[in-house]
């Protein structure tokens, strides 16, 4: 019984080697001198698991894997959240230099580049993936793998011989899996009731409030990485039951933090550290820099493992790869930073970037008016999230979670990381950190120049433009003349009459970010304003008529504003559909009038406008509809 793995006994059963899960006996050769690659992966969990010391997980396989392997203990996402940060892990590049940071985009892939399992093939690897894909990209599965599905398994190929690349992906551990009991109850139906935590049993992080409902789901998540443990168990199982353990380097880790508010879909560590375990037999162990059985601080990126795949098969790594392998031969020195981005996640946008050393942490919130936790959907249906806004509008949220209600956010934010692990204390403002601060702000505008972050392109001209140019928002930003020194300025500024000015400029991207100044800082009562911004209702994008339609509703001209935005509802760019209803949310009030128009939006085949507007009727009409 599976449930019984964390009986020491039964590993060694396993294995027939003592205690060591899956280093062959001494004596023991391997059979073919090309290594195999294993990548067991998971979905939504932070590093809590015993061999990271969290006391609470019972996770014996894991821990005896990380025992005859390394653990890295700065292993961290592009994104917190999983379809952007899989882009980078199946690209090798930061999802914002490519246009695929936004979830659940289609972004375009430049031809002339390939996804990592591509050259591994070439290079006679037969590469499975089971089975989550969610590269945010429009892609070609039987391109990249030669199997992707459910069903796919390195037992598969029909040469026993041909070395192998091979991803087994456990989705149990998902949010939803936390939140939703019977799904829960599916995941963990092998273990026994002996080895499930019970509810009260693990201590909640400080910014949750105490109650039972929060430590019920606090422990599903904990019984569901004991499944999680279960899962790699099996999979390593079947390795040694083929005789492959000694010629095969498997690679574990997550693809970001938790999945409860204030880790994922957040630039914290809750959001973006991750597990990260490799393990290579004594044949390979040369590969591997560190020792097994020691734990490594070397900062990875999420970047770094296509590079890093393809560094173990012997295969340079293409040039348009950002990341660095920190695993085979001929190593380059380590990275100094990490760096991580947040966009759109499901239905809100909300622009954030951050820097991390070993030390210290940077974050850069381009949208600092919007609040913290913007209404989503899908985490407000958590009853964690839904008991996080019960203990504030009752006064007993804990003091460390009180931010998360703040109506905005500050402009940078810096944490001391080795004092300050969870990330409560902002020094952004201390004196004593101003150096630190400037290195950290040094480092995040060079790392936005160097990939060409295109977090500052609204989605739907991104869209237009790769439509219009027939090429790939990476190749537009490095071919053709973007103002990208006036982009930044006018998105950063609060100066209103740097705003107005650019009202006219020649470029839609300035133009964009100079109404939506106006309407986060201007004051009704000027009527150049208002001539200027009714003159971008007739603009040639949609995001600029749509944003100064914003404008003018948030400076009391919403007769004049109201039409453009209903009008954009029903335009045939589902991310114009949504920028409109966004607007229309944040007004909120102000669009009384038009809910008959809204309630036709109700049938958008875009859920993430659905849910938008969902949200505006149920705040007008004070109900609480649920949709997908």
């Amino acid at each position: 019984m599976r449930s019984q793995i964390k009986n020491i006994g039964y590993i060694a059963l396993i294995f027939g080697c003592g205690l060591s899960l899956v280093l062959p006996c001494k004596g023991q050769t391997p059979k073919k001198l090309q290594t195999n690659i294993l990548w067991i992966t998971t979905e939504d969990i932070s590093p809590n698991l015993g061999c990271y010391g969290d006391e609470f997980a019972r996770t014996p396989f894991l821990d005896q894997l990380a025992k005859d392997g390394v653990m890295y203990t700065n292993a961290i996402a592009s994104a917190p959240v999983c379809a952007p940060a899989r882009s980078s892990i199946a690209t090798g590049m930061h999802q914002s230099s490519i246009g695929s940071q936004h979830m659940r985009s289609k972004g375009k892939f430049p031809e002339a580049f390939k996804y990592y399992p591509e050259y591994l093939r070439e290079a006679g690897y037969y590469c499975t993936n089971n089975s989550k894909e969610d590269y945010n990209l429009v892609y070609d599965a039987a391109k990249i793998w030669d199997e992707s599905g459910k069903k796919a398994h390195w037992r598969n190929r029909k040469n026993k011989d041909q070395p192998f690349f091979a991803v087994f992906n456990f989705t149990g551990t998902h949010e939803s899996a936390t939140n939703l009991k019977e799904k829960h109850q599916g995941v963990v139906k092998d273990i026994h009731q002996d080895q499930l935590i019970k509810s009260g049993e693990v201590r909640l992080p400080p910014y949750f409030p105490n109650t039972p409902i929060v430590n019920e789901l606090w422990a599903r998540y904990y019984n569901n990485i004991t499944a999680l443990d279960n899962y790699v168990s099996d999979i390593v199982v079947q390795l040694k039951e083929d005789g492959l353990a000694e010629n095969t380097i498997i690679m574990f880790y997550s693809d970001h933090g938790a999945g409860v508010p204030m880790h994922k879909r957040w630039l914290y560590d809750t959001g973006l550290k991750v597990p990260l375990i490799v393990y290579a037999p004594e044949a390979y162990s040369h590969l591997v820099p560190q020792s097994a059985g020691n734990k490594e601080d070397e900062l990875v990126s999420f970047v770094d493992l296509a590079p890093t795949a393809l560094n173990l098969a012997g295969i340079p790594k293409p040039e348009n790869m950002q990341g660095r392998a920190f695993l085979g031969n001929h190593l380059s020195p380590e990275r100094e930073y990490v760096y991580a981005s947040r966009d759109r996640m499901d239905e809100r946008y909300d622009m954030q970037r951050a820097v991390r050393d070993k030390e210290f942490k940077y974050i850069r919130y381009y949208e600092f008016t919007k609040p913290f936790v913007q209404y989503m959907n899908t985490p407000e249906k958590g009853e964690i999230m839904q008991e996080i806004r019960r203990a504030y509008s009752e006064g007993n949220l804990p003091e460390a979670g009180v931010k998360l209600m703040a109506e905005n956010k500050p402009v940078e934010e810096l944490f001391d990381l080795i004092n300050d692990p969870l990330e409560l204390n902002n020094l952004a403002q201390d004196p004593e950190y101003s150096k630190k601060l400037k290195e950290m702000r040094k480092a995040h505008l060079a790392w936005s120049t160097r990939v060409g972050d295109t977090g500052l392109i609204p989605e739907p001209i991104l869209r237009d433009w790769e439509e219009s140019n027939g090429k790939p928002i990476f190749s537009i930003w490095r071919d053709n003349s973007i103002p990208v020194d006036e982009i930044q300025k006018t998105a950063l500024s609060n100066d209103v009459e740097l705003f107005t000015n650019n009202l006219t400029h020649n470029n839609e991207v300035v133009r964009y970010w100079a109404a939506t100044g106006i309407g986060n800082y201007s004051v009704k009562g000027n009527p150049q304003l208002h001539s200027q911004l009714t003159a971008l209702l007739e603009d040639e994008f949609p995001s600029v008529q749509i944003a100064a339609a914003r404008g003018l509703c948030k400076l009391g001209y919403e007769e004049i504003g109201l039409p453009t935005l209903t009008q954009s509802l029903k335009s045939s760019d589902e991310w114009v559909r949504l920028n409109a209803a966004l607007v229309l949310d944040e007004i909120g009030e102000k669009s009384r009038t038009i809910q008959d128009k809204l309630q036709e939006v109700m049938k958008d085949n875009n859920k993430y406008v659905v849910r938008v507007v969902n949200h505006t009727l149920n705040e007008l009409n004070g109900r609480n509809n649920i949709v997908e």
